[in-house]
């Protein structure tokens, strides 16, 4: 294990045990018994718990606990099976011992027969959840759900300025996105981190955030890794409650109304930030002028009891402005230090406008039996005009002990001059219905449902860059490196239909329930139909043990990204502008996955923490292998490979004080692929673009000993290189030597590691506010990337005066401090 990653796991059990020892601090311990009220046997195992949280204790084998917690007032819940549950009021005062005995009275348990109805989020194998509030906690440069869920078992990234996520080896566009049951869908042609601006899930509006990582329901259908479902709160009684925020990155703010009784509900929440100061810390200056803003809506209204009609609407207006000047990189070794220095002249201007509307329909027509129909839209208008010109120099460091900027300690070794320009715009829309019934009856929880979409694709693509060279002549000239012109229109259906079931099949309620369904997928474009079998199950082996497993059949239909694949180059145009040659391969077969996850969870009843591993196998067919540039996945266009992804997560869970979660999460992971023809720099099996050996995820929250209106939020990631694809040389044109590519991810980049801090200060200023809500301000402090690490993003090639080309990182951002003031009422 590599010297770093070993470092960050010592870093993790630091502070899982750091903790604790704050807590000791300034806290006092509460210690009883607990007997059954009809004869004062102990009972064993009862759970002795804050009351609303998971933090607390089990008692021993004669009913004594003990438990050391914060000064305060709590509100314990006494519990245990085939007893009544009790609830104490107690003072916890420092360094002082309080007694809580408490008595259960015995409760007649009756089995019957057992209704099974699918309401929460069950834990199955490969589903975690995560608190919106807590999501809030994690300090990020901006506040939004996909860049929140980065902490959770199996989930990895490599760029703190893009909220896109690999899922157990999966790609960037092999993500579900689903909010309040309607499919949404993240820009396309999205190539750096700072273009892509706020995430589509708005955290005030957000009730249940839910990743699938693998293993999902046949309900959910189109994608080979994961599903995140993100579930709106939607306001139910009379009443007024908000919020808003603001920080020197993002600001925004919220507002929940109820009215008629509770019968129409209605949601708003809008956002906007302009991170110009945390971009412009990137090794790359210039003027940066980011913009984006979006505004989010949910309307409830209740017709009559158990028949409701739900909208939804969703605007995003997302621009970036640069104007770059100047970029200064220092690379190699300490006996070897170079660095290159670039100077441009131009500008930059990329942005989408991004809505989305749906209805549903929903009725209630008996206990057992619920019917849905909705109607959505979606449309996304890209673009990404580019024109820019650069003059690069490589320089070796004669003495790395001097000033590196001193002229005179810098050796000349290379030089080049280069232009971009780019001219693209994509416009890409949807129109969805679908349907969906489900029937409770005893034992059986079944579900029917169906989804028919029309898609309209229309783009056009202009991008060219030229390196100066110099003719046979002598005279100076531009030579086109890449050159890129095409533009496209084309509508297509996808249609869908799926059945499950959700059994519970022993005597005892909830012991075992196993769900199995299947999909059927058809999409025009290729007349494919796929048909996709799954099947889960979900064990307690025990008061403290849950067993899962699922496996099943998942298809990704090729959709925009997949279906441009790589552009066909004209050969008669080298040196000028090449055209792509009808990229669209109507005879593609959507990519194929057959999963497997097993899975177990134990909880320890003493130190009220939870256990959790998973481990999964993949088996992936018709895959259309893809590069990642930055954040922009490129697809060949074509089914030319075979490949695996196997390996396990591991999480603890728990909580430190009362009410705050902490979480540690290691996952290792190996996925390959191999191509079905001879390829070009393939030489057998190779690693995928995702390949991440080891990964950690640490969340850990705290309070600052002496004061429980002070918290601490940390968050530190780790992630060995994935790998990428180094360039080889190709053809001399002009006398200027282009780049092919080499072999295909033989080299890696560095490990990305990264350590944010918050602290919290929580005060109510008043306890009741015309709304009738308590009114709350939270001031945070954040120091984003603690340690200042240096993380690498892509990699650029400047030949130096003897033709050989120097790898230069583009690197990602440093530390950075952010203020926050968040106030709800």
């Amino acid at each position: 294990m590599p010297r770093l990653l070993r470092a960050f796991a010592l870093l993790g059990f630091a502070l899982f045990l750091i903790a604790p020892a704050a807590l000791a601090q300034n806290s006092g311990q509460i210690e009883g018994r607990v007997t059954q009220r009809s004869n004062g046997s102990p009972i064993p195992g009862a759970n002795v718990v804050v009351d609303g949280t998971s933090f607390g204790t089990a008692t021993e084998a004669d009913g004594t606990f003990a438990l050391r917690l914060p000064t305060g007032n709590y509100v314990f819940r006494v519990s245990a099976v085939g007893f009544q549950a009790r609830t104490d009021s107690v003072t916890i005062r420092k360094n002082e011992t309080t007694r809580l005995d408490v008595a259960l009275e015995e409760t007649d348990i009756e089995l019957g027969d057992v209704e099974v109805v699918e309401e929460a989020v069950a834990e199955d194998a490969g589903v975690y959840t995560l608190d919106p509030k807590t999501a809030q906690e994690i300090p990020s440069p901006l506040n939004d759900g996909l860049r929140a869920i980065k902490v959770l078992p199996g989930v990895t990234s490599n760029n703190e300025t893009s909220y896109q996520y690999s899922v157990r080896g999966g790609g960037y566009n092999e993500n579900l996105y689903y909010i309040d049951g309607f499919e949404v869908y993240t820009p396309f042609r999205t190539k750096q981190g700072e273009q892509e601006g706020l995430g589509i899930v708005n955290l005030d509006m957000t009730d249940r955030i839910t990743l699938y990582a693998g293993g999902f329901p046949a309900r959910y259908g189109g994608k080979l890794s994961s599903a995140l479902d993100v579930a709106y709160a939607r306001p139910d009684a009379d009443g007024v409650a908000g919020g808003a925020y603001a920080s020197t990155l993002d600001a925004g703010g919220h507002v929940k109304v109820g009215l008629l009784g509770g019968r129409l509900g209605i949601a708003l929440a809008g956002r906007s930030a302009r991170p110009e100061g945390f971009f412009g810390t990137q090794e790359l200056k210039g003027e940066y002028d980011p913009e984006f803003a979006d505004v989010q809506s949910t309307v409830t209204y209740r017709i009559a009891e158990g028949h409701e009609i739900q909208g939804i609407g969703l605007l995003l207006d997302h621009r970036f402005r640069l104007v770059p000047t100047t970029r200064r990189t220092f690379f190699g070794t300490f006996q070897d230090l170079r660095s290159v220095s670039f100077g441009f002249d131009g500008l930059e201007e990329d942005g989408y406008t991004l809505g989305f509307g749906g209805v549903r329909v929903l009725n209630k027509i008996t206990n057992a039996l619920r019917i849905e129909h909705d109607v959505s839209y979606f449309d996304v208008e890209e673009f990404e005009t580019l024109n820019i010109a650069g003059s690069v120099g490589l320089f070796r460091i004669d003495n790395p002990f001097e000033d590196p900027d001193d002229p005179t300690n810098l050796i000349q070794t290379g030089a080049a001059t280069q232009r971009d320009t780019t001219n693209n715009n994509v416009r890409v829309s949807t129109l969805s219905g679908g349907g969906r019934y489900r029937l409770s009856a005893g034992r059986h929880a079944a579900e029917l449902g169906w989804t028919a979409r029309r898609f309209d694709f229309s783009d056009r693509l202009f991008e060219v860059s030229y390196v100066a060279g110099r003719a046979q002549n002598g005279n100076p000239i531009e030579v086109a490196l890449d050159s890129l012109a095409d533009q496209s229109s084309f509508s297509e259906e996808q249609y869908g239909i799926y059945i499950q079931d959700a059994v519970d099949l022993l005597p005892t309620s909830g012991h075992l329930v196993v769900t199995g369904g299947v999909r059927a997928d058809y999409f025009s474009f290729n007349d494919e139909l796929t048909v996709s079998p799954r099947l889960s199950a979900r064990y307690i082996w025990d008061e403290l043990t849950t067993v899962t497993a699922a496996a099943g059949v998942y298809h990704q239909a090729p959709t925009y990204r997949e279906l441009r694949g790589e552009p066909i180059y004209d050969s008669t145009t080298v040196g000028s502008n090449n055209i792509i040659l009808g990229t669209l391969n109507r005879d593609i077969k959507s990519q194929r996955a057959i999963q497997f996850i097993s899975g177990v969870e134990r909880f320890f009843p003493k130190v009220r923490f939870y256990g959790r591993a998973e481990a999964y196998y993949k088996a992936l067919s018709n895959l259309i292998t893809y590069d990642v540039e930055n954040v922009r996945t490129v697809y060949s266009g074509e089914n030319d490979a075979d490949g695996y992804a196997f390996g396990f997560d591991l999480q603890l869970r728990g909580e430190f004080v009362p009410g705050l979660e902490s979480w540690l999460n290691y996952g290792f992971l190996k996925t390959s692929e191999e191509f079905l023809q001879p390829t070009p720099g393939v030489n057998g099996a190779v690693p995928r673009p995702t390949d991440r050996r080891h990964n950690f995820a640490l969340f850990v929250q705290d309070y600052v000993p002496n004061s429980t209106t002070w918290k601490v939020h940390l968050r530190a990631l780790f992630g060995t290189g994935t790998p990428f694809t180094p360039p080889a040389p190709g053809e001399v044109v002009g006398g200027v030597q282009l780049q092919a590519p080499g072999l295909r991810n033989s080299q890696r980049f560095p490990e990305y590691r990264r350590l944010d801090l918050g602290i919290t200060k929580e005060a109510t200023l008043a306890q009741r506010s015309p709304t009738g809500n308590p009114v709350r301000l939270e001031l945070t402090g954040e120091v984003l990337n603690v340690f200042d690490m240096t993380n690498t993003i892509a990699y650029s090639y400047v030949a130096d005066a003897r033709g050989i080309w120097q790898r230069v990182p583009t690197r990602l951002t440093p530390r950075t401090v952010n203020v926050r003031m968040r106030l709800r009422f």
